[in-house]
């Protein structure tokens, strides 16, 4: 067991005029499984590359171990699967190798294939199992589960919390909660750390953020009346020292000394009460550094004039003159939100997108009704290019509207003057999101859209889609985002 020290870290990238961190400061212990939250763009990855040692920086980060990264480069994908672990992990011994890749459902004869013949998630665990034998390292893995079904979302979470060591980011709920004793939270003002999983983090978080909001409140009605106390009392100071000098009582000189002792403590009086309101203003002040406004988002989705708006009659996606899946066949009728479901490669994009008119080889019908109007959110972010104002003008929609949009999904106004391509994973599905509220259609068509959006971004979507009940179908691994809007699910069985 040793400690990673974090003292007085700051940090901006050379093109930035604005620290990225400044003057952090934390200590973990090297056992703990720390789940690492915070929303898109706060330096989650960069906070990784520090302390890979990519940048330079101010202050200390000070540890004992040796940092590992996921994901993993791998430079020739054509090699065996067991030599490129054995660049891994070049102490392991195959039996280990064997036994983690039990652990993790994955067959052992993928160890003698081509690396590139794996599927996604075959090579996340792959690569996770080989990382954890490195005996003394501390790993850092950066959002595993984009590539990973919810089947295998479990598995890797399970996998998880058998080790320890690590630091993980996710965006996905019930994952950190299954496998993380701990969380790391990169807030509005500082990171912090928490004993726990994300459900208690989340709670404790809530707590203080309400507490704070009424502690603000009750501050400003005291500092609004002491204000008024001070402004009272010295004016009640002022007009008694002015009767010092040529007033009478009663025809009866008036008593200076008396009159001045009591100004005087009607001025300190005042001074005292302008001391007590600094001090609630400075308290106040420390105040709601860390709050998480969420704002609602809106959508107007079109009735259509009829209840059903799409039906799939034993349809077979075909790939390479192979059936993808079993035959399928469903409705999709008014304000339903279907949710495909099945392991990776069943078929459920390829279902999303003869949906959208695209040309996939398949068999069986999708029947659309006439006039419908379809809006889509696709998995692939590499399109984007550009200025937001040009992609708005592009896809025809209201520039003013769907940067509103962006500000509410948290994008700080210096993100609009940026090129998409130098966003964040995360800001570049919000972009396409975004895109997608702006669009009035009869069917809002999602596939995966939450891969690496923040959790606050989670919660804010799933509000939207309760509150406005769009007609809906989708694809998602997340399974707290499934509970939370899908009204039925549709699974796809591997042909």
């Amino acid at each position: 067991m040793s400690m990673i020290r974090v003292e007085n870290l700051t940090f901006a990238y050379p093109s930035s005029y604005d620290n990225i961190f400044e003057n952090v400061n934390f200590h973990i212990d090297t056992d703990w499984k720390l789940g690492f939250i915070g929303r898109n763009g706060r330096g989650k990855t960069t906070f990784l590359n520090l302390l890979l040692g990519k940048y330079e920086y101010h202050g200390k980060i000070q540890s004992s171990v040796q940092f590992d990264y996921f994901p993993y480069p791998v430079s020739d994908k054509n090699k065996l699967t067991t030599d490129i672990l054995s660049e891994v992990c070049p102490m392991a011994e195959e039996w280990e190798l064997l036994r983690e890749l039990s652990y993790l459902e994955v067959r052992e004869d993928v160890l003698w294939r081509p690396f590139f013949t794996l599927s996604n998630g075959e090579q996340t665990k792959v690569l996770l199992a080989a990382l954890f034998l490195n005996d003394g390292h501390f790993l850092l893995i950066d959002e595993p589960t984009n590539h990973l079904d919810m089947k295998a979302r479990e598995t890797v979470s399970a996998y998880l919390k058998r080790k320890k060591g690590f630091i993980l980011v996710s965006h996905d709920r019930c994952f950190l909660d299954g496998c993380v004793d701990h969380i790391l939270s990169i807030n509005r003002s500082n990171i912090e750390v928490q004993s726990g999983n994300f459900s208690t983090w989340f709670t404790n978080f809530q707590r203080q953020q309400e507490f704070e909001l009424a502690q603000n409140v009750k501050l400003s009605k005291e500092i609004e009346r002491m204000k008024k106390a001070a402004q009272q009392s010295k004016g009640w100071s002022i007009e008694v020292e002015k009767t010092k000098n040529g007033t009478r009582i009663s025809g009866i000189k008036a008593d200076k000394g008396h009159i001045g002792h009591k100004a005087a403590k009607m001025m300190k009086r005042s001074k005292s009460i302008e001391a007590r309101q600094q001090r609630a203003i400075g308290e106040k002040s420390r105040l709601l550094k860390n709050l998480e406004t969420v704002e609602d988002l809106k959508l107007t989705p079109l009735l259509y004039f009829s209840d059903t708006l799409v039906t799939f009659s034993d349809v077979v996606p075909i790939f390479d003159g192979k059936d993808i899946c079993q035959p399928i066949s469903f409705d999709i009728k008014q304000g339903e939100r279907i949710v495909l479901d099945g392991k990776n490669g069943s078929g459920k994009t390829s279902l999303l997108k003869l949906l959208m008119g695209q040309q996939i080889e398949h068999r069986g019908t999708v029947a659309m009704g006439s006039g419908m109007i379809l809006s889509y959110v696709p998995q692939d972010t590499s399109m984007l290019n550009g200025s937001l104002s040009e992609f708005a003008n592009a896809n025809h929609i209201d520039e003013s509207l769907f940067k509103a949009i962006l500000r509410k999904m948290d994008f700080s106004r210096i993100q609009f003057e940026k090129k998409m391509e130098d966003f964040s994973a995360g800001q570049k599905k919000k972009v396409l999101i975004a895109k997608s509220l702006c669009e009035q259609a009869h069917l809002y068509v999602w596939d995966e859209p939450l891969n690496y959006v923040d959790i606050y971004s989670r919660m804010q979507i799933e509000n939207l889609i309760q509150e406005f009940s769009p007609t809906m179908i989708f694809v998602e691994h997340d399974l707290a985002f499934r509970n939370a809007i899908a009204t039925q699910n549709i699974r796809l069985t591997v042909g």
